[in-house]
This record gives structure tokens, sequence and C-alpha cells, in this order.
């Protein structure tokens, strides 16, 4: 399934849970939407049941992102470049491709190990370049299972179809 990832920053107050203090924060999330509008809507949606009060959304950019490994245990994101050699076959000459990829890990030993896991089916021979902490504070993937249901219980939305459309009994 192709992901189309966008980097949405969000301004808010945060609470210190150290000293209790109150400051302005802009933290980066990583949304996956087919455009600017639905990424717009999905991070609202998501914030607005993790953050009390207001909050801004102060950009939103694509980000480049061909895979992401979220399915390992850990609590920060880490940014992996992966490079591999590709042939172009109208040139006929191989070509160095690189790749941005995210994957959970509680460390960059953790982040290594994931990747190489996550990667364990390519074909392909690969060298890892680099793997960075990321400062993104989560990623909400696209949730195709939910995606068109409407919220409410069954019995609510089947009364409201039947409202709409009579004549489906």
């Amino acid at each position: 399934m192709l992901h189309t990832w966008f980097e949405c920053k969000v301004k808010y107050i945060k609470t210190d849970e150290n000293t209790g203090k109150e400051k302005k924060v802009t933290e980066p999330y990583l949304v996956d939407a087919v455009s600017f509008t639905e990424a717009e809507s999905r991070i609202h949606e998501e914030m607005q049941s993790m953050i009390r009060g207001d909050f801004q959304v102060t950009n939103i950019r694509k980000a480049d992102y061909s895979d992401l490994f979220p399915n390992f245990a850990g609590d920060r994101w880490y940014k992996c470049k992966v490079s591999h050699l590709s042939i172009d076959e109208n040139a006929g000459k191989e070509k160095k491709v690189s790749s941005q990829m995210l994957v959970i890990a509680d460390n960059v030993r953790d982040a290594f190990d994931n990747l190489m896991q996550g990667l364990s089916d390519m074909v392909v021979d690969f060298e890892v370049l680099s793997i960075t902490e990321s400062p993104l504070m989560d990623v909400f993937p696209y949730d195709a299972e939910n995606a068109f249901t409407k919220k409410g219980t069954s019995e609510e939305n089947e009364e409201e179809a039947e409202e709409e459309n009579p004549d489906l009994e």
C-alpha cells in the first residue's frame, strides 16, 4: 500500500512534568493522508484527543519516507538513510538510490536491529548510511478499517441509512 506522509507541526501550551511550569512548544507529528487538507483534518482529530486546551497547526509539509517500521517495541522514532544500487535500463549504468525510512526503537542499536529485521526480505544488497533520532512525537497511519464508518453505534448508523434511503429495506 502506497503511503503519503505529511509532517505536521503543532504548537500548544505544555505543562513541564518536572517543574509544573507551562511553556509553549511546537512538536512535529507524522500523518498518513492523501492531501494537505486531509492531513490537517486528521491532525486536528488526533490532537483533540491528546491535548487539553487550544493548539494550532503551524506547518504541514510532505515527508519523504519510503517505508515505516512501527511493529517493534520502543518509544522513539529513528530516521534511517538506506541506499542500494539500481540499474538504469535506459543508460545501462548502475546508480545509487537512497531512501529515508522510520523505525521505532528504544536506542540506536535497537533501531538498527529493527531496521535489519524489517528489511530482511529485501532481495537487493543495501547499505545503512545513517540512523538518527527523529524529533517526531508520534505517527498516525491511515486506519482503513474505520475510515468510512460513522461514529456512533451500528444501530444508529443503520437507522440513519434507512432514513436517508427508505428503499433499502
